[in-house]
């Protein structure tokens, strides 16, 4: 229980240190290599990588050769990237890779794809930072599934990927889980399980569960069956009890389940056939247990404490408030993921930059924006969405998008958009504080929204709170920080 913890109070410090020292740092671009394992690729594979650091200035910064480095790497929907940074939060080399298209029969092999990225970022990482590592991380999205062989760790079906809903499992799960629990949407882990277990007629004795940060970390230390409560909160595990419940240990496939660590938890050592195929990791390199793409961008954000709470202005809005108290609500989407000893409460609205990006281009955005007023409210009141429904912090899966009178003036009519969605925003912070969650009392921003300086004034005199852009927002960042924390 969350109780007999052992909270240190060193803690909030090796999970979020010192922001970086800007403006010290020089970078440089490395040419693209090619891998031997991607020679079958016929989409080349993007690269970028930055080594940041300079002799006179890391002198001044105190940084020494032989200090230990910390790997974190993010894998999202469409592309990894990887951030190096030591114990002060600095970065000192950092890239991405989009994710090459592997084929296997008539669909794309994703599993094939991302383990290939995770050797291409290892084999980024500047040789000569490679044996000041001391620990390596990683997150992946949500709720992405892989049934493996529990003997080989090679997957037994294609993954099911983050966004994929199981709608024939949803009866049976809603049947064994308690009301509203997380579990009880189509796409959760739990039903992508259940799917499985009913349409595949195969031998499943030697079949295991594992998520997809959880799949690519066993391919750095070699041992089957081990997740995080972050990723394995939505296949039933209770991050309070710190157990699964008796309600799912009963069911038969519970037998596929993993065992669960905290994240940043240390594993095992880099396998030495890796240390072998990326020479200059060390010896006493060690992996540890990661999180969910959600989670690290949060940590990157270094929202410390309860009232905190970042707003993610991608395609969708998406915010979390880190809280004293735990809420979870399927109505609306909401659920709260295990932080220590406090929870990240979080939902997703359908509004947010997709609905933008169909009525102006980037460069209108930008032009439109400079005569916007921020001071001044909008009379217009919208609820802009992409397409029919709804679900946070309005659940209404009939919700018609609302995006009309149309004004003549374009400035007008944008005002008119980024307040509504801001309007939006508040609604849904309010609708957490009523559901029992801490109040909101800071918003930091992350996301392409977060460079539009009129928005962030407009969300500040909506939400009447002080808003602010994200020192860091790459979940890669964050990602390192869970693999520091796990050197501690």
């Amino acid at each position: 229980m969350l109780g007999s913890i052992n909270h240190s109070s060193t803690l909030s410090i090796l999970l979020y240190p010192l922001s970086p020292k800007p403006g010290c740092c020089s970078s440089r671009k490395l040419n693209v290599r090619t891998h031997p394992w991607e020679k079958s690729v016929e989409k080349s594979v993007k690269l970028r990588t930055m080594v940041v650091g300079c002799k006179i200035e890391n002198q001044e910064m105190g940084f020494q050769a032989s200090e230990r480095l910390y790997l974190g790497m993010d894998f999202g929907t469409s592309g990894a990237r990887y951030a190096l940074i030591d114990k002060q939060g600095t970065i000192h080399a950092e890239g991405k890779r989009e994710y090459p298209n592997y084929m296997k029969e008539d669909s794309l092999d994703w599993a094939l794809s991302w383990k290939i990225t995770l050797f291409s970022l290892l084999e980024d990482v500047p040789v000569h930072l490679r044996p000041l590592v001391a620990s390596i991380s990683l997150d992946g999205t949500s709720a992405t599934t892989l049934i493996i062989d529990s003997k080989t760790g090679e997957p037994l079906a294609r993954p099911y990927l983050y966004n994929e809903s199981c709608p024939d499992a949803l009866p049976l799960v809603k049947s064994i889980a308690p009301i509203n629990h997380t579990v009880c949407s189509g796409s959760s882990t739990l039903c992508k399980l259940v799917s499985w277990w009913n349409n595949d007629y195969s031998d499943k004795k030697s079949t295991m569960l594992l998520h997809q940060a959880d799949w690519l970390l066993w391919l750095l230390h070699g041992q089957l069956g081990v997740s995080d409560y972050n990723n394995a909160l939505k296949v039933g595990y209770d991050p309070e009890a710190d157990s699964y419940p008796d309600w799912l240990l009963s069911q038969p496939y519970a037998q596929l389940l993993p065992m669960v660590k905290a994240p940043g938890t240390s594993i095992g050592h880099l396998k030495g056939d890796i240390r072998t195929q990326f020479a200059g990791f060390s010896e006493d390199c060690i992996v540890c247990t990661g999180t969910t793409d959600s989670i690290a961008a949060f940590l990157a954000a270094r929202a410390t404490k309860p009232g905190k709470a970042v707003t993610s202005l991608g395609s969708t809005l998406a915010i979390k408030l880190l809280s004293t108290t735990r809420i979870e609500d399927a109505r609306y989407g909401v659920y709260s993921h295990r932080l220590d000893d406090k929870w990240l409460v979080g939902g997703a609205s359908n509004t947010g930059g997709a609905v933008l990006k169909e009525n102006f281009s980037d460069e209108q955005l930008e032009k439109l924006s400079e005569h916007i007023n921020p001071m001044e409210a909008s009379p217009l009141d919208y609820y802009p969405l992409k397409s029919v429904g709804e679900r946070f912090p309005v659940a209404n899966p009939k919700m018609e998008p609302r995006l009309h009178p149309r004004p003549e003036s374009d400035v007008e009519y944008l005002h008119g958009i980024l307040e509504s969605i801001a309007r939006i925003e508040a609604k849904a912070y309010m609708l957490l504080k009523d559901l029992g969650a801490t109040q909101v009392d800071e918003v930091f921003t992350a996301g392409g929204g977060a460079k539009n300086d009129k928005w962030t004034k407009i969300r500040e005199r909506v939400l009447g709170l002080p808003v602010s852009r994200a020192t860091q927002t790459e979940a890669a960042y964050g990602a390192a920080l869970l693999a520091l924390k796990g050197c501690q």
